[in-house]
């Protein structure tokens, strides 16, 4: 038989063989309340929050006449684009005058296809330079994850990049800046997934693997386009002829040649280990790709595939019954489920609460 005690009531639950366990609650007593003052950082988080509301009110508090406010009033401004027709690919008219005010659309329009055209962002411009010298700068765009769209820090990341390569430019080196998008493996596959049961009401299973890789090319193909047009509108003067993905076959190549050559030099190797299991997505998942939450103690947590929330966090004890001993084996687990799968049971030799049977290294359990 195995017992648990928890929340007050007795659970009873009978093991299959001759031998006995006896199951505990190990939640641990909620510490006891503590009546001094609440230590420095506490008091001045507690001053700066005050401050705050007391700037916040006056703020809100503040009297306005209706001749500032018409003065503080916020209007839309003028959108002016440039109208004069321009074939793609050919040079922008500035004969044209410019508006009163700046304008993004007005500026902007009609010069990224023309540098394109003309090749300005290729390593072969190079030799067309009169400041040209022998020297060379590259630089790989960190490849977004085709499954979104570009955000504030690419938009940062790209800016900084491009104001290096177009400075290298200037000083008459060889610049090469390749464009790209990742495939970010479990991200995409999710994604993927999710739209194949949705549209079609088919799971991941239901595909062989390279009909599964071929809706994979064309979330890519539908999505990376999205990605390019953001960075041609960032002004990024990327080497467009040199875009790659990272499950290109040429680099699908190079990934498994560097493995190969890694593994054969012994820096890496095959092994048996803990891995994360994702039940949803029935596929072991990186370390960097788990989410961890800290437990304070009893909580219910959703989990994908259960319609209710699973409780998770409470520690019990499982006391095994030594057999031909008086004595027992305690374990403790926050997963008792595992218990069904446990065969034996080592202890330390040099246990003192194990000496009656120090001899025992492995205990089976009946």
């Amino acid at each position: 038989m195995a017992q648990m005690w928890r929340a007050g009531r007795v659970l009873t639950a009978r093991l299959g063989g001759r031998g006995a366990a006896r199951l505990c609650s190990g939640t641990l007593p909620k510490p006891p309340s503590s009546t001094s003052s609440p230590p420095l950082s506490s008091r001045l988080q507690a001053q700066k929050q005050r401050r705050r509301r007391e700037r916040e009110e006056a703020i809100l508090s503040g009297q306005h006449s209706p001749a500032e406010d018409g003065v503080l009033g916020w209007s839309e401004k003028q959108r002016i684009e440039y109208t004069a027709h321009t074939a793609p690919g050919t040079k922008k008219d500035t004969s044209l005058p410019l508006p009163p005010s700046y304008s993004p659309e007005y500026v902007e329009s009609s010069w990224y296809q023309w540098w394109e055209k003309e090749g300005f962002f290729s390593p072969e411009q190079h030799e067309r330079l009169p400041h040209a010298v022998d020297q060379t700068f590259s630089l790989c765009i960190p490849p977004p994850n085709v499954t979104g769209s570009l955000h504030l820090g690419h938009a940062l990341t790209v800016a900084v990049e491009d104001a290096l390569v177009r400075w290298r430019r200037m000083q008459g080196h060889r610049v090469l800046w390749v464009p790209g998008c990742d495939h970010a493996g479990i991200a995409t596959q999710t994604v993927v997934e999710r739209r194949l049961l949705r549209e079609g009401g088919r799971r991941r299973q239901d595909f062989t693997r390279q009909e599964f890789l071929r809706e994979v090319w064309k979330w890519k193909n539908e999505r990376g386009e999205e990605i390019y047009q953001q960075l041609r509108s960032l002004g990024a003067s990327l080497d467009w002829s040199r875009a790659c993905f990272t499950m290109d076959p040429a680099f699908s190549r190079a990934v498994s040649e560097a493995f190969v050559r890694l593994a054969d030099s012994g820096r890496i190797y095959r092994s048996e280990a803990l891995v994360n299991w994702s039940c949803a997505l029935e596929s072991a998942i990186s370390d960097i790709e788990v989410d961890s939450k800290d437990l304070r103690g009893p909580t219910l947590l959703s989990v994908p595939g259960y319609d209710n929330k699973v409780e998770f966090g409470t520690m019990l004890t499982f006391a095994y019954a030594i057999e031909g001993h008086d004595g027992e084996v305690a374990v403790s687990t926050t997963r008792p489920e595992t218990m069904l799968g446990d065969v034996a049971v080592a202890v330390h030799p040099e246990d003192p609460r194990y000496q009656a049977s120090a001899s025992l290294m492995e205990v089976l359990i009946e």
